[in-house]
């Protein structure tokens, strides 16, 4: 008896250092693919859920996926079931439209999680997943989060083209209201920012009678919008034009994830700017540092001020890194602004505000001047990849 006992121990053993190996292996094989695959969560969804025997994986990628499944086929003891997202459950609701005038998209599904972003009131998105109250979307800057359920409107395939295809404003105050009548002393429906995008159904009264994704009806003051068709088709923006936005939102606080004129960080600051200019660049502004192309602003790794006043132009943008103040050379980039010329530059940092790259300057930012690490031209890429006008855009009507 006591044999058995000893026999059954051994065999339980066994069998959970088996079950260990194989998970280990497996996850092994998972990161290796993410890591060729999948290197930014940002822009690509690749995600594992081991819960006993079962692995659940999630992907946008089918390269992914694929590379998975020819590399992880020996690992035995487990049924895996791969799911190319968008998932299948959403039953072709795959589309949708942004509900609030500004909403927070989080880094995992509940209210507690890290901003990483916001939409904004009129943003198409891609929807990828339900998971709780949540749905995992990806937005026309290629970025993936979490947004609450109530805002955003799903859409089937023909009825995001028909919303593609519709008569559409675009808000063009700072800050404002659809009412419930054409009436400003009427009930308020919502608040709305500037790039609010809503449907137009007709004229009454100065105002113009519109409709919110989720059908709510209001109106809006004629002389605080545009005609979206008309907006979209301005030439590309000019350098004046892009300050001239940036320059309107002086003072607004910083908020980590903001993408709005009700608050902004570093990269949302410069997103804004050009996205209400009809340019679409990327979220972060680790990526923005990527495109566009490169500006000579250095000397043997620190800044040449010299350089920065010769070869720096109106509206590009500068990036920073703060593991330069602890003597990193090549960390990673973690803000950015945009340049203004005569070595002032406008930034996101506590609030929005004019600094100097020039040491004898009355607003001269040592802190960032000292962790300059490049600069990009935009304006002169437009059409080059992630620099994107608005119309060229197929999720906003091309």
């Amino acid at each position: 008896m006591k044999k058995l006992i000893i026999l059954f121990y051994i065999l339980v053993l066994s069998i959970s250092s088996k079950a260990q190996i194989d998970t280990a292996t497996f996850r092994t094989i998972f990161n290796q693919i993410k890591r060729e695959f999948a290197p930014d969560k940002r822009s690509v969804y690749f995600n594992v859920q081991i819960k006993g025997d079962s692995i659940l994986v999630e992907s946008t990628s089918p390269q992914a996926l694929i590379a998975l499944d020819k590399q992880a086929k020996d690992v035995e003891g487990f049924v895996k079931v791969n799911s190319l997202l968008p998932a299948q459950n959403l039953k072709g609701m795959e589309y949708g439209v942004a509900n609030l005038s500004v909403s927070n998209n989080r880094s995992a599904p509940q209210n507690s999680a890290e901003m990483l972003t916001q939409m904004i009131l009129g943003t198409p998105v891609q929807v990828l997943k339900k998971q709780g109250g949540y749905y995992l979307v990806k937005t026309p800057d290629g970025y993936l989060s979490y947004t609450d359920g109530i805002a955003v409107s799903l859409m089937n395939k023909q009825d995001f083209e028909d919303w593609k295809a519709s008569k559409r404003l675009i808000y063009i105050a700072d800050f404002g209201h659809a009412f419930s009548r054409a009436n400003v002393n009427s009930i308020r429906v919502s608040d709305l920012v500037k790039g609010n995008i809503l449907q137009v159904l007709s004229e009454e009264k100065g105002f113009y009678k519109i409709i919110f994704p989720d059908k709510r009806i209001g109106y809006i003051k004629k002389n605080e919008t545009k005609f979206f068709s008309e907006w979209e088709k301005k030439p590309n923006p000019t350098a004046e034009a892009i300050l001239e936005t940036a320059k309107t939102l002086i003072g607004v606080p910083y908020l980590w994830g903001g993408t709005s004129v009700k608050g902004v960080d570093c990269s949302g600051f410069t997103k804004t700017s050009y996205f209400l200019n009809g340019i679409i660049i990327p979220r972060d502004a680790s990526q923005q540092a990527l495109i566009g192309s490169a500006v000579d602003v250095l000397e043997s790794d620190s800044i040449s001020v010299e350089k920065c006043l010769k070869n720096l132009q109106p509206g590009d943008l500068l990036f920073f890194s703060a593991a330069k103040s602890r003597g990193v050379n090549g960390g990673r980039v973690s803000h950015t602004a945009i340049y203004m010329g005569k070595g002032e530059f406008i930034q996101s940092a506590g609030m929005v505000k004019i600094s100097s790259l020039v040491p004898s300057a009355s607003n001269y930012d040592e802190h960032q001047s000292k962790t300059l690490v490049s600069a990009r031209k935009f304006l002169t890429e437009i059409g080059q990849t992630e620099i994107t006008r608005v119309d060229k855009h197929e999720w906003y009507g091309k």
